[in-house]
């Protein structure tokens, strides 16, 4: 009896909890949202610690924490949410950690492709980011799977960052940049060398043909042409003094602004096929599969990216409640949104700026 009283009264709190969510939810979705929320999922260790758990279990209470996050999250209407699990860094950890943080995330990435998971409820696409070679074989298996099989998934992304950081990412985007800038720069020579080949062969036939009768016409005007072109030259090389003495004189009539832009656009022209550019760049970045986050949220307190995408943060706001990650809940993430709501005209300022 008692049992049945309990479960009817969380039944009962549970309904009123999502009422009043979808509550605030519509109130939020009043002012603009962040299309894109960032989370630095700082803290399952010390949440263990303080409880005397094992760091697995914490892990596994932050797991927790993700999916109630992403519910929270979608049902908001937002679109784009990346969680930075782990750190290349974190592979300096001890041995056995990471071994088992290993097997801990390929045993959520299965539960995540279970067909009454989050991940289909709401038909999210996985985006798995970072330098996948250093994961473990089973873990990457496991990842590109994943990949694979919400690929055709268009409602909702989740980007789950291991084996990452910043620096990584900008140096793999500037390798890869430079590779296509080098394979357009051998292609090009490669068009002229053919061009020019079957400009030779075009030109080849001539020199048995009609072709003949002009070069032995020029033989018979050669010692005539010669006489001109001396006498040319000499008149060429006074005009050349004369051409020099003037601009000495009028060089000073013009700025160094007015004759720099010529010289900025030959340097342009002959170096255009090797330069890189911005978008060049940006379009190797491991991130190019989502636009820049709104939101940057790490809890535990620490007001640091800790080399997280370092690249993509320039004009986000970075919000850092004192809670460790297993602790969050909606009223941080409402607290967050009404941040951004409130600044989001000076932020897209700065965006434009930028």
């Amino acid at each position: 009896m008692q049992k049945s009283a309990g479960g009817i009264t969380r039944h009962l709190l549970g309904g009123l909890y999502c009422y009043l969510r979808k509550c605030i939810f519509s109130v939020l979705s009043v002012g603009p949202l962040p299309s894109h929320i960032s989370f630095i999922m700082d803290g399952n260790r010390r949440y263990a610690k303080r409880r005397n758990l094992a760091e697995g279990d914490g892990h596994k209470a932050g797991f927790s924490a993700l999916m109630s996050i992403l519910r929270y999250c979608y049902e908001l209407g937002i679109k784009y949410v990346s969680v930075y699990a782990f750190s290349i860094d974190n592979f300096k950890r001890k041995p056995e950690e990471v071994q088992t943080f290993m097997e801990l995330m390929r045993e959520k990435i299965e539960e995540l492709l279970q067909q009454e998971s989050i991940i289909n409820e709401y038909g999210v696409r996985l985006h798995f980011i970072g330098n996948m070679q250093l994961l473990t074989e089973p873990v990457r298996v496991a990842a590109e799977k994943a990949m694979r099989v919400t690929a055709h998934n268009q409602e909702r992304v989740l980007l789950i960052c291991v084996a990452y950081t910043s620096r990584d990412e900008i140096v793999h985007a500037v390798q890869e940049s430079c590779k296509d800038k080098w394979n357009e720069v051998q292609a090009s020579k490669e068009d002229k060398v053919s061009n020019s080949e079957f400009t030779r062969i075009n030109q080849g036939p001539k020199s048995n043909g009609i072709d003949l009768h002009f070069r032995d016409s020029c033989k018979e005007k050669e010692t005539k042409a010669c006489r001109s072109l001396h006498e040319g030259a000499e008149g060429a090389e006074e005009k050349d003094y004369l051409f020099e003495q003037n601009l000495e004189k009028h060089s000073d009539n013009y700025s160094e602004d007015e004759i720099t832009p010529c010289n900025e656009e030959k340097k342009f022209k002959q170096g255009e096929f090797a330069s890189i550019k911005l978008v060049d760049i940006e379009k190797h970045m491991y991130m190019s599969v989502a636009p820049d986050p709104d939101i940057l949220i790490r809890t535990s307190g620490e007001a640091r990216l800790s080399n997280f995408l370092l690249w993509q943060t320039s004009a986000c706001p970075l919000y850092a409640p004192k809670v460790l990650w297993p602790e969050i809940g909606l009223r941080h993430l409402v607290w967050a949104i009404l941040n951004f709501q409130r600044h989001h005209f000076y932020l897209e300022k700065k965006k434009k700026q930028f």
